[in-house]
């Protein structure tokens, strides 16, 4: 959950979606230099 008063809501569905589709393609380690 995140503070509307702080954040759109589009802005972060947004980067929640983009989160979302990195983990579900398990490339995080990539991502983090791992």
């Amino acid at each position: 959950s995140y503070d509307h008063r702080l954040v759109d809501g589009a802005d972060a569905a947004r980067y929640l979606t983009a989160v979302k589709a990195i983990l579900e393609a398990g490339e995080f380690e990539v991502e983090l230099g791992l």
